[in-house]
């Protein structure tokens, strides 16, 4: 989940490390860190905290000057967040510096082999392990008479990291650099991500696109066991596999204005902002209203093979596994094919019986979250089709599958997901109306269905313009200490979403259930200093939900409601309520998450909180 930035080229590196740093913070931002080649020399500035509270101090104080350096930003695994726990670690000669991101297993075992040696280490990390179990194959080479490099083959300190790795238990995103070569870079991955940012005359290392997006917008995203030297002029593919290193070029789709806040206050309202325009994203060009289906280009399955699927399980984490639930309804009732949705986490260890005509479906923003990655090969393994819904083009997930369909959200920056949300739910809409299509969905039924689609765009910019009627709303009931946000079918997950956001970034206690299952327990928390936020659009269960809203009355919980506009009854009842625009149940979703997402964002600000920055997160999970 760390952030990994590396320039080698003719430009001073600090100023472009800090840069990329901050469009990495949003990845780790315990510490941050830099080690830049000066005068032949290993210059490294470290400093808990975040970057401009700390590190682009120091180094404004101290400056360093370089043309080959690397960055990181952390997200603590071994060790707290500490100046001497921040990255970049260095080896025990201290000529050769390590920036890392993921998780060394076995660092005990190396540590105390080095230990023994008279090693000494400066922090509690397992990256510095690393970096002196690096620097030994490097010092090993040189003793052996092969740190020598004529310009063909493996460069000695690529080799050094090819050795070093080969006795690693565990998952690495990695840079190195080296006094002894101060035209070299080497990088290397295995289950974190790292790409390559291709220039004239200079290279990048990055754990994400946007951090070089504003330098190159042509990448290589690196596999599992891909070992890359980065010179200024050239770059040398390896392989730690069996197979032999192979690469290709892409294109970053965003510019760097996209990756950027512009306007807004923080990159999380910001993407809440942008939903109109996601959803317009999703389902460009993906629906075809004569026929009344959707159609995807890169599933890779033919309809006779999507017509034998007997069953669908859906596998993610988080925001991710909600929209995987609303998935759950929409392709039941779409296409009347079961559908189980399983925690990646849990997925990955359990050895659930799943039908030969499964179809696994697994979700994720990122492409690189280490659980869903997990869920995938666990699936491929035992022979099932898997296909992705994904936002990172190139990312490791999106290689992986059989087939996919990319969200087109642009990029999520706010730890906590808004955007991607809606992009997935449309996505799996829209799945789940091929599906039904090809099964058993009438073509005027499918019809009603993408009208209804295409009006969701202009209907959430409805939401968004009364965000100033919101706020006032978020800022009433900013003080509270616990939340209960409650749905009915569709809505349900939604609840669970709207409770998710708000303990994300304003670290207030919030719970989300079925309507119907406050009798059964919870409701006894209720009281006048818990507000409850229930989802009561005018649809089949509306009475139903209305009687749950009374019960939570009768014993004098406020109440903020999300009504259908023209339902004036339930003013009576309630404090407060947002009107939501009318539209087809099975996409009440798409609207009703708006208001959630604004009143949580509103109410973390009222009460101080960094929303784009939330303590113990960050966005991209690619540890366990």
């Amino acid at each position: 989940m760390c952030g990994i930035i590396g320039y080698i080229g003719k430009q001073q590196a600090t100023p472009i490390l800090i840069e990329g740093l901050r469009r990495l913070e949003y990845r780790g931002y315990d510490s941050a860190g830099v080690a830049v080649l000066q005068n032949r020399e290993l210059a490294t500035r470290k400093k808990k905290g975040k970057i401009d509270e700390g590190l682009a101090k120091l180094v404004q104080a101290n400056p360093i000057y370089g043309q080959v350096g690397m960055g990181h930003t952390r997200w603590a695994t071994h060790g707290p967040p500490t100046d001497e726990n921040s990255h970049p670690h260095l080896d025990q000669s201290g000529k050769l510096a390590v920036v890392h991101n993921g998780v060394i297993e076995n660092f005990d075992s190396l540590k105390e082999r080095f230990l023994e040696e008279g090693h000494t280490f400066k922090s509690a990390t397992d990256t510095e392990v690393l970096a002196h179990l690096i620097g030994h194959h490097y010092d090993e080479l040189m003793k052996s008479g092969k740190g020598n490099w004529t310009g063909e083959g493996t460069h000695p300190l690529a080799q050094a990291v090819m050795n070093a790795l080969r006795e690693v238990i565990g998952t690495y995103g990695i840079g190195v650099i080296c006094t002894d070569h101060p035209g070299v870079m080497v990088g290397a991955r295995r289950g974190s991500p790292l790409i390559v940012g291709v220039g004239e005359g200079e290279h990048f290392l990055a754990s994400d696109a946007s951090a070089i997006v504003s330098h190159t917008r042509t990448v290589i995203y690196l596999k599992d066991y891909d070992v890359v030297t980065l010179f200024p002029d050239k770059f040398k593919m390896d392989s730690l596999g069996s197979e032999v290193a192979s690469f290709q070029l892409s294109k970053i789709e965003f510019d760097a204005d996209a990756a950027e806040r512009g306007k807004f206050a923080h990159y999380m309202l910001k993407e809440i902002f942008e939903q109109p325009k996601t959803v317009q994203n999703a389902i460009r060009g993906r629906l075809d209203a004569e026929d009344g289906t959707a159609k995807f280009g890169g599933l890779n399955m033919t309809t006779a093979e999507l017509r034998a699927i007997d069953q669908i399980v859906i596998t993610a984490c988080g925001t991710s596994w909600h929209a995987a639930l609303v998935g759950e309804y929409l392709i039941e009732e779409f296409a009347h094919i079961p559908v189980e949705v399983e925690y990646a986490s849990e997925f990955r260890y359990r050895n659930a019986p799943i039908e030969k005509n499964t179809l696994v479906l697994v979700i994720t923003q990122s492409g690189e979250t280490a659980d869903t990655l997990a869920g995938l090969r666990e699936s491929k393994r035992r022979g099932h089709r898997v296909l992705s819904i994904c936002n990172v083009v190139g990312s490791t997930i999106a290689r992986e599958a059989d087939g996919g369909i990319y969200l087109h959200a642009g990029p999520e920056i706010g730890v906590a997901s808004t955007k991607a949300f809606v992009s997935q739910v449309s996505v799996l809409t829209m799945f789940a109306l091929m599906m039904g299509r090809i099964r058993m969905l009438s073509n005027r039924r499918g019809s009603q269905i993408i009208k209804a689609l295409e009006a969701i765009p202009d209907q959430i910019q409805k939401i968004l313009d009364q965000s100033e009627e919101i706020k006032r709303i978020a800022l009433k009931y900013a003080h509270a200490e616990d939340f209960f946000f409650l749905g009915r079918q569709y809505n349900f997950p939604v609840a669970l979403e709207g409770a998710l956001k708000l303990k994300e970034i304003s670290y207030i206690h919030a719970e989300g259930y079925p309507a119907a299952e406050m009798k059964h327990g919870p409701i006894a928390m209720i009281d006048e200093k818990t507000p409850t936020v229930i989802l009561a659009p005018t649809d089949a269960l509306y009475e139903k939900t209305f009687s749950n809203l009374e019960e939570i009355k009768a014993r004098k919980g406020p109440i903020i409601a999300l009504a259908t506009e023209g339902n004036d009854r339930i003013k009576e009842k309630v404090e407060d309520v947002i009107y939501l625009p009318a539209t087809w149940e099975p996409l009440h979703p798409l609207l009703a998450v708006i208001p959630l997402q604004l009143l949580s964002y509103y109410i973390a600000v009222a009460r101080g909180c960094d929303v784009d920055k939330p303590r113990n997160l960050a966005k991209s999970v690619t540890v366990e």
